[in-house]
């Protein structure tokens, strides 16, 4: 009796694990399903956005799946792909063990599928918009779209440890306490490091120095500036080929940053020359006129070299009227002001067109405008 009691608890405990078993398969081949759905659909993401793009802006549509979608159309369809793996992932949730096992693999793939997009998709939009606001607003272009890139970096980097750290159900007050006191550790064992380091970061952000370029810097109040040539700019220190001696002097760059650097190289005024035909030989008076309204027009204008505005007038034996050179200084640190400048003196040009116009000066303006390099005498 006991025996047969004994074979049927085991036939009902076979069907309980086959039901079990059946369940299990079951839900591993749905799920499987679902992944190879999600493998699918993943590579019709990025023409999906396409299309509601068109929907919502038929008139920008085109414009803006170039600058946003399309460079960023393999991520997108990554991210994507992640992202309904996840959800996919929730018809396991009946076997906590084998759902917590797979949603921390899964969910940090998501994570960081999805945090590359965000940072590609903030790059973009900082290059395709941040450009157009920074050139309206006269900034340099490379240093603040770096900066803006790596600030965004970092708050995506935040927000998505946090957000993966949630999902874990990790304890944030104490992953961010032992952090701080870590953190403080670190501060105290590696002062000197961390300023290196910090300086060098500095050095890339603000750039007052890059490889090829010749400074003047004094590392020593007693002793003379150190003049040389940047021979590169490394993680912990930044080496300088002094000049005529030829020898190699490496300082770390946490003395770097805190030095008042000369940069040579940069120093740069360009000279343009401006000719002014005039249709008739000029009189004392309407000379002395010229040179006031070519003085008045440029006296002011930003990106000038002061006092650098020469007139000189004269007759040409093969020219009728009087012939008047005029010539500037322009001074800038790199090709982009030294193009600005050269649109400052185009609205100058206009300005002196317009003046000796009032008082009955015809000439001829000689086109176009020689521009001639001047380094800055070291």
């Amino acid at each position: 009796m006991h025996s047969f009691e004994f074979g049927k608890l085991l036939s009902q405990l076979d069907e309980n694990l086959q039901q079990s078993l059946i369940q299990i398969v079951f839900r591993l081949v749905i799920f499987m399903f679902l992944v190879i759905m999600s493998l699918i659909i993943g590579r019709f993401i990025p023409s999906l956005v396409n299309f509601l793009i068109v929907r919502s802006l038929p008139d920008s549509s085109r414009k803006t799946y170039q600058k946003f979608v399309e460079p960023i159309r393999k991520s997108i369809t990554i991210a994507g792909t992640f992202v309904l793996m996840a959800v996919s992932l929730n018809i396991l949730q009946v076997y906590p063990g084998l759902f917590r096992f797979l949603r921390f693999f899964l969910y940090l793939a998501t994570t960081v599928s999805v945090a590359l997009l965000m940072s590609k998709l903030s790059r973009q939009a900082i290059r395709v918009y941040g450009i157009q606001l920074l050139q309206q607003i006269g900034q340099d272009l490379n240093d603040f779209t770096l900066i803006l890139e790596t600030f965004a970096n970092v708050i995506i980097g935040f927000i998505a440890v946090t957000m993966f750290a949630q999902s874990q159900n990790f304890n944030l007050i104490t992953l961010m306490t032992g952090l701080g006191v870590g953190g403080v550790a670190i501060a105290f064992a590696a002062q000197e490091t961390l300023g290196q380091l910090i300086g060098t970061l500095v050095l890339y952000l603000d750039r007052p120095i890059t490889p090829g370029e010749y400074v003047r810097v004094n590392f020593n109040p007693y002793a003379e500036d150190a003049y040389g040539r940047i021979e590169s700019i490394g993680i912990r220190s930044t080496k300088i080929r002094l000049a005529a001696q030829n020898t190699l002097i490496i300082v770390p760059n946490s003395v770097m940053v805190t030095k008042d650097i000369e940069n040579i190289s940069r120093g740069k005024k360009v000279m343009a020359l401006l000719y002014l035909d005039f249709t008739r030989s000029l009189s004392q008076q309407e000379e002395a006129l010229v040179h006031q309204i070519v003085q008045e027009s440029t006296h002011k204008l930003f990106g000038l070299d002061p006092g650098s505005t020469r007139i000189a007038l004269f007759q040409l034996e093969e020219h009728v009227g009087t012939r008047a050179r005029v010539s500037f200084f322009m001074i800038g640190s790199n090709e982009d002001s030294i193009g600005l400048r050269k649109r400052t003196l185009e609205i100058a040009t206009a300005s002196i067109s317009v003046h000796l116009k009032k008082y009955d000066l015809s000439f001829e303006m000689e086109e176009p405008t020689i521009y001639v390099d001047s380094p800055i005498t070291i």
